[in-house]
């Protein structure tokens, strides 16, 4: 298999999926910045980065989801979309992406699914929010739409502090994105989708109300059980991902909230934390995928 990865060179994951990539199959590193269509007025367009014919390869793995402007950003879904669309397994697919990335979308295709997530309001004005922030009960953490890693997570629970905020927003132009704050035991669940495997990690922060490992969470293995797991890929499903991280966050009334839906999810802890070796079973769930797709066609050109 000829793995073509959209990472960053000095990333952390490229380099694990090459160590795990070793004796069996080629990793073919790639970059979002350097991704080039080109056409010669057929109906096909070819798609390359660093001049890698990403076409060629059996299957592309997005690792990354870089800043851009927005043209930027929609040509490089663009240019999945284009790779998907002529027979290249991409994963997670663009879709999954563009709606993983959106915490307004993810948000609606969760509850679309009929996930639990907490009370939630978007809007675009400082007026809306502050009536918003109320009728959230007065607490609330403000996140920006797109974002990751506990990046921009502001907990308000004092009024005047919430309008400031709100006008500073509204003022360069972003969506304001509310969700009532959920009184928690200290600790979120990470759960890993891969297929229809589900791993379990949890986090602690008994310093932070963020459980982020990257805001200094500790982390323990967590068993998962068939509801959680169900729950999960449930989750992973409803915005289109087959390999996702998916946060959920146990209240203290008991009530089971997903938080939001990664799809580019990392392992960085979760491998060490469970003694796994989470970049060979990603290579061989791939591996699995672009096996099933050449039998398909071999038995769709035969008949």
């Amino acid at each position: 298999m000829r793995l073509g990865v959209l990472a960053a060179a000095d990333s952390w994951y490229l380099r694990d999926l090459q160590r795990a990539a070793a004796g069996r199959c080629q990793i073919v590193p790639a970059g979002f910045s350097r991704l080039t269509a080109h056409t010669d007025g057929g109906d096909r367009w070819r798609i390359t980065s660093d001049q890698v014919e990403l076409h060629g390869l059996d299957a592309v793995l997005v690792r990354t989801m870089p800043p851009g402007s927005l043209e930027q950003v929609v040509f490089r879904m663009d240019c999945l979309a284009r790779l998907e669309a002529q027979g290249v397994c991409v994963v997670n697919p663009p879709k999954s992406l563009e709606a993983a990335v959106d915490k307004y979308l993810s948000s609606a295709k969760l509850t679309a699914a009929g996930i639990t997530t907490p009370p939630t309001l978007v809007c675009q004005t400082t007026e809306d929010a502050m009536a918003g922030f109320r009728q959230l009960g007065g607490d609330v953490v403000v996140k920006p739409v797109f974002g990751g890693e506990g990046r921009g997570l502001m907990r308000i629970e004092d009024e005047a502090l919430a309008g400031r905020v709100f006008r500073t927003l509204e003022g360069i132009g972003a969506v304001l994105y509310l969700q009532r704050f959920i009184p928690h035991h200290g600790y979120d669940i990470r759960l890993f989708v891969l297929g229809e495997q589900v791993l379990g990690m949890r986090r602690l922060n008994p310093h932070d109300w963020r459980t982020n490992v990257s805001r200094g969470a500790s982390t323990e293995a967590f068993a998962v059980d068939e509801n959680l797991a169900y729950l999960a890929r449930t989750a992973a499903a409803a915005v289109g991902a087959v390999i996702a991280g998916v946060d959920v966050l146990p209240a203290l009334d008991g009530t089971i909230y997903v938080l939001e839906v990664n799809a580019v999810p990392g392992w960085k802890a979760l491998g060490p934390t469970l003694g796994m070796d989470v970049a060979a079973m990603i290579l061989d769930y791939l591996a699995g995928i672009v096996g099933r797709r050449s039998t398909s066609f071999d038995l769709s050109t035969k008949m």
